[in-house]
């Protein structure tokens, strides 16, 4: 045992250092072409002051284009809005996670703080007047007394619907069971746009517009369903989307409605159960395991597994809202075509330009390239 700690201590004698550049900032010079293709407009973004996100429904495309923009213009210049311009001074957030949660939760609160902001945090139910019986309505209503805006994510699909009863300050659904989330959904689709910014244009050519192939249960996973909705609404940037899952469902692969809706915004679906035959023609491959349903979670499609010695397109990029499995392996890490870190990097900066326009201080930043 002496032994043993002596050789602990001897190799604590050596610095143990770190690589500033690895696979989480591919993609990293993306942000300066998304920013010149879409040209800025700040009126989109008036529609965020006082309102709710609750889905990614009520957003017209050209308010996404409009956060898009500006979380392109945080991304590209970090230190002056971090360091110089600190939209977010004096307002504080308060972060309710009654679900677990890493990059969710802590995305949302160092977006606040690099913006100024304070912030409160409760992450855990037991810990709050719920716990003896009070309701989402009566929370919310102290929530009006303590903070400028809520971020809720919890494992019930009704509970932010309860909260919005009350509330007089906006709120962000983080998570709602199997439902929504649409700020990853925003983040998905800022990660594609920075990895192909021509998609963004009103028109896009047919040999331009690109494949996406989503492992998961739309029915099941929020974002998945999340995911799709925005995609609905640039249907013009999309050749097809094939949904790929197990043959031996347990669930309906979409809710009653939810394919019907998604076709008639003009997205083209396909279905598949065979992974590796479709990954030759695919342009982005998201994957995703994991379904939150209320107390717990379901794993869904464990027979399929990304790797890098899959056949590729050599410039497709694979995401994933993480957190990972044995459905996404870490030999893909090094590689080209992993854009999933970059797309948990970049959810911090949506979500900086989404929380500066829900609290009505985005013309602090507008006017400012």
């Amino acid at each position: 045992m002496a032994h043993t700690r002596t050789a602990l201590v001897n190799d604590l004698l050596d610095p143990i250092r770190f690589r500033p550049m690895g696979p989480d900032v591919f993609g990293l010079t993306q942000p300066q072409e998304l920013l010149a293709a879409i040209a800025e407009e700040g009126e989109p973004l008036l529609e965020l002051i006082h309102q709710h996100v609750v889905s990614i429904q009520s957003f017209r495309p050209e308010t996404l284009l409009q956060l898009l923009r500006l979380a392109a213009k945080f991304e590209s210049n970090p230190d002056r809005y971090c360091r110089h311009n600190t939209p977010l001074t004096g307002k504080i957030l308060i972060n309710a996670f009654y679900e677990p949660s890493t990059r969710t939760r802590l995305s949302f609160d160092s977006a606040w703080h690099r913006l100024g902001g304070d912030s409160i945090n409760i992450t855990d139910r037991s810990s709050t007047g719920i716990a003896k019986g009070e309701s989402l309505e009566d929370v919310a209503h102290m929530f009006n007394n303590y903070g400028d805006c809520v971020v809720l994510r919890d494992g019930h699909a009704e509970a932010v619907y309860s909260m919005c009863s009350t509330l007089r300050i906006p709120i962000i659904n983080a998570g709602n069971g199997i439902d929504e989330h649409p700020t990853q959904a925003m983040a998905d689709l800022y990660t594609i746009f920075k990895w192909r910014p021509s998609l963004v244009q009103a028109t896009v050519p047919s040999e331009d517009r690109i494949r996406i192939g989503i492992v998961g249960v739309p029915s099941r996973m929020r974002t998945v369903r999340s995911l799709l909705r925005i995609l609905a609404k640039f249907p013009q940037a999309i050749d097809e989307v094939v949904v790929i899952h197990a043959p031996d469902l347990d669930y309906p692969l979409f809710d009653s409605g939810q394919r019907e809706e998604l076709e008639a915004a003009g997205l083209v679906i396909q279905t598949a159960t065979a992974l590796t035959a479709e990954i030759p023609d695919l342009d982005v491959v998201y994957i995703n395991a994991i379904a939150w349903v209320e107390d717990g979670y379901e794993r869904h499609g464990e027979g399929f597994h990304l790797t890098r010695d899959l056949p590729f397109k050599p410039e497709a990029i694979v995401l994933h809202p993480l957190a990972r499995g044995a459905e996404l392996s870490t030999c893909l890490d090094d590689t080209p075509h992993n854009w999933y870190f970059s797309q948990a990097r970049g959810a911090v900066f949506l979500r900086m330009a989404l929380l500066t326009c829900m609290v009505n201080r985005a013309e602090r930043v507008m006017d400012v390239v």
